[in-house]
């Protein structure tokens, strides 16, 4: 019995390192190397039949609206924490406590572990693999390179990925030449891209996009970029 509990215990621990290394490689290679495809791009092209539209562009080659615009609408905190906004997720959880609808509480930097890494999930162990893959990303990338993969791998629109090429269809421009108001229009659509276009933006798009371009004054504009240095 102790032997098989050994072998047992051999075989987890191999396990174990086994992913670790594979992992750990994995997102160091994407330091790197841009990432060609995302899980969610995959699914959306064999199983909704969406052709791919993206083309990536450096972090230099995108504009400070545009950062700034996605740091407004979904992480104001972004330069501070360490992947996670400890006090947006308990106030998530106070929230649905007391019966109110839940709201979102993921960083720009769970969010982009979720998108270069993962599957579309709601589960536990998704949950628990992608709390780890922000770890990775956070300790690995720095948040400069975070943003950048961001920003290249977002959904704004049905097969629609990146800044750029939301710049170029919703705009005809590229991602460099972005206005204070174009950028919050492409943010404002993110939570749900599916239904919400900066193409044909609702009533409830214009007043997410004044929001964030509130905000965007508030945190002092792009000279607020600075602080990812």
């Amino acid at each position: 019995m102790k032997r098989f509990a050994w072998r047992v215990a051999k075989f987890v621990f191999k396990a174990v390192l086994f992913v670790l290394l594979v992992t750990v490689g994995w997102v160091f290679l994407y330091r790197y190397v841009n990432p060609p495809v995302t899980p969610l791009m995959v699914m959306k092209y064999f199983g909704e039949e969406q052709p791919i539209k993206k083309e990536w562009k450096d972090y230099g080659e995108i504009s400070g609206n545009m950062k700034l615009a996605v740091i407004a609408a979904e992480d104001q905190m972004y330069p501070e924490h360490s992947g996670f906004d400890v006090d947006s997720i308990i106030d998530a959880i106070e929230d649905k406590q007391k019966g109110r609808r839940l709201r979102g509480a993921s960083t720009i930097s769970q969010q982009t572990a979720k998108n270069v890494f993962l599957w579309p999930s709601r589960t536990w162990m998704r949950k628990g693999a992608e709390t780890y893959f922000t770890f990775l990303i956070e300790t690995l990338w720095g948040k400069k390179r975070i943003l950048e993969v961001y920003l290249n791998v977002m959904e704004t629109g049905p097969g629609i990925y990146g800044a750029e090429k939301a710049a170029e269809i919703y705009f005809g421009k590229p991602a460099k030449s972005l206005t204070k108001a174009e950028a919050a229009l492409i943010a404002a659509v993110l939570p749900n891209p599916e239904r919400m276009s900066p193409g044909r933006p609702s009533e409830y798009v214009r007043e997410r996009q004044a929001w964030i371009m509130g905000q965007m004054s508030n945190l002092g504009g792009t000279a607020y970029l600075k602080k990812l240095e």
